[in-house]
């Protein structure tokens, strides 16, 4: 029990600490336990075959299959432009907009999500960004209680109270104290924590896709000379494929974009062809929109009888006809030593090696209407081409700067798609799963998530890079401390000692001893280590004295999720903490009053819901 209790302090003090990454302490506390004997080698890798450990990993994957298909960020956008210019309409919606999107988002998500969007409403609404940043976390963290995947610790109790052999939470049980703990959170920054937030001045705003398009549209012209023309039933282009008629050679026109009027008639035909290519064909009363000189595009109407759409191309528009989640554009600048220096290429030109198509150029800041082009170093385009393709430009030409990640701007796109139904159908059916208890946890969130690849919500070779790996790894890893704690008596010890100092009061104050406990560690710890290893102790001294374990595991949920008094103890502080120009104190004042109030809630609410009789 001492060598125990010497690996689990040691383990906790580099976790505050902060010079090696959580995951690193958690495998090095791990591998202790093997080495002292305290563990044999199936105890010490039992947390990598632990069904909470994959369900984790699968619910990372359908938290991102959201993000690519344009649900967070429509979500986030939305409710930032319901507030308008009022700061403390603005206020509520984005604690509750981090709480709600949280409790089917991670955490992580949802403040990457609306992080951006917040920081843009509070420049335009006439506020800092320290104002709204620090609820949005706060509301991200407590919007995690609403459901059973909204954040790990809740799956974590709800698992050890299964292998105990009792019965689990059910994915909504959590939501009868988070409801009433997001309520309070959101009137406690509507009139006591907006008055604590401090007024930090931060530099500009972080550039977010709209931004950056209309940026492009103004400095490249990228709007000048596009039409939109529908192919007549008496176009002799009808029934033929885009290749045969080489428009760019005879023409000058470039076709960016294809709208298919009718894609019901064909079983399988998609409404758009966001990147026509020789082979595509044409049907009667598709919509192609082309850029190219006026002269040029009326001979091409007039030969090839075509009616056009005579709209003039806004902004807005333009982003939704260039950009969605398969589609993009990017910043590209030109180095010396470039492959393009000194050649002629003409705007709208698809380059057929990576697929990218040339939208707009500028050279020392003004936009070239020319459409050739003879390339010099430091000419700048913007390039237009599947995200995918745009990721991958460097590794085919080298000698080129991206402007921005592209990745990340794929995410910021709110434009829904046919891919963007399929993944909120598939947190639907997570969901009904999980309620209906039709599959074990885990099972039921590795099919979503199998659904979530298999239909390219996320690319199968983007699948790993969405799963947080040092939160499952340091899960895995710190699950064989749990072990230990109950296998040498050390849990069975420490919860005798709360049971004997403040059992014998109440259980309520038991209750309250286990709360803040849970909470001290975890404004240092990360969440799921904190209720890993405060799981097992609370199970255990709610068995000792007799009564029911459950509402001791939902205050260890609870008090995992409530740092609030630091910008290390979850990723979700951290993330707020430079945007919004955060000193660690200003943690400590508003998150304080905050978490006492959840200490109270949960004091009151949790022994009435959970009652402690068996």
């Amino acid at each position: 029990m001492i060598v125990l209790l010497v690996i689990l302090a040691i383990t906790i003090a580099l976790f505050i600490w902060g010079k090696y990454p959580p995951d690193v302490v958690a495998l090095m506390s791990m591998l202790a336990l093997y080495l002292t004997g305290l563990l044999d080698m199936s105890e010490t890798l039992s947390g990598f075959s632990n069904p909470t450990v994959l369900m984790i990993a699968a619910l990372f994957i359908i938290g991102e299959g959201l993000a690519r298909t344009g649900w967070t960020a429509l979500a986030g956008k939305k409710f930032v432009a319901w507030a308008g210019k009022s700061i403390p309409k603005l206020l509520v919606l984005v604690t509750l907009g981090g709480g709600v999107l949280s409790g089917f988002v991670s955490n992580t998500g949802t403040v990457a999500a609306l992080l951006p969007v917040t920081v843009s409403a509070a420049w335009k609404a006439g506020t800092l960004p320290s104002k709204l940043l620090m609820p949005v976390a706060f509301g991200s963290n407590t919007g995690g209680l609403l459901t059973l995947t909204g954040t790990p610790p809740n799956i974590i109790v709800s698992n050890a109270l299964a292998e105990n052999g009792m019965e689990g939470f059910s994915f909504f049980e959590f939501a009868l104290i988070g409801l009433p703990l997001l309520l309070i959170a959101i009137l406690y920054f509507r009139y006591v924590g907006y008055r604590l937030l401090p007024k930090h001045k931060t530099e500009n705003p972080p550039v977010n896709i709209d931004s950056e398009v209309h940026k492009w549209i103004a400095n490249y012209s990228i709007g000048h000379n596009m039409y939109r023309l529908r192919i007549r039933s008496m176009s002799q282009l009808i029934g033929t494929r885009i290749g045969y008629w080489e428009f760019e050679k005879k023409y000058n026109v470039s076709i960016m974009r294809l709208r298919r009027r009718h894609p019901s008639v064909l079983k399988g035909t998609a409404p758009f062809v966001e990147l026509p290519e020789p082979e595509t064909e044409m049907r009667y009363h598709d919509i192609i929109t082309v850029k190219g000189k006026s002269d040029d595009v009326d001979r091409m109407i007039m030969e090839f009888k075509l009616g056009v759409i005579p709209k003039e191309f806004k902004p807005s528009e333009l982003r939704k006809e260039l950009i969605n989640q398969e589609v993009g554009m990017v910043e590209m600048i030109v180095t010396p030593t470039s492959f393009f220096v000194g050649r002629t290429l003409p705007l709208g030109k698809y380059l057929s090696k990576s697929g990218i198509q040339l939208l707009g150029a500028s050279r020392d800041g003004n936009p070239m209407a020319d459409k050739n082009i003879t390339i010099k170093a430091g000419d700048a385009f913007v390039i237009r081409g599947s995200w995918k393709n745009i990721e991958a430009l460097q590794n085919v030409y080298e000698n080129l700067v991206i402007s921005g990640s592209p990745e990340a701007m794929a995410k910021d796109v709110d434009v829904l798609t046919p891919k963007s139904y399929i993944a909120l159908g598939t947190l639907v059916l997570m969901i009904l799963l999980l309620v209906l208890e039709i599959f074990p946890g885990a099972i039921a969130a590795l099919i979503c998530a199998g659904i979530i690849m298999l239909t390219g919500c996320v690319p199968i070779s983007k699948a790993y890079k969405g799963i947080s790996w040092t939160s499952v790894v340091m899960i895995a890893a710190m699950i064989p401390m749990g072990l230990a704690l109950q296998k040498t008596g050390t849990a069975q010890t420490v919860s005798n000692g709360l049971v004997n100092a403040l059992g014998s009061i109440h259980p309520v104050v038991l209750l309250g001893g286990i709360f803040l406990t849970t909470t001290a560690f975890s404004q240092t710890i990360n969440n799921s280590a904190t209720a890993v290893l405060m799981a097992p102790i609370a199970f255990t001294a709610a068995v000792s004295m007799g009564i029911s374990p459950q509402p001791f595991m939902i205050a260890v949920a609870i008090s995992a999720s409530t740092a609030f008094l630091t910008p290390v103890g979850t990723t979700t502080n951290a993330m707020v903490l430079g945007a919004g120009g955060y000193r660690f104190m200003d943690y400590v004042k508003v998150g304080g009053p905050l978490l006492l109030l959840f200490f109270a809630i949960t004091m009151l609410l949790v022994p009435i819901i959970w009652p402690f009789e068996i």
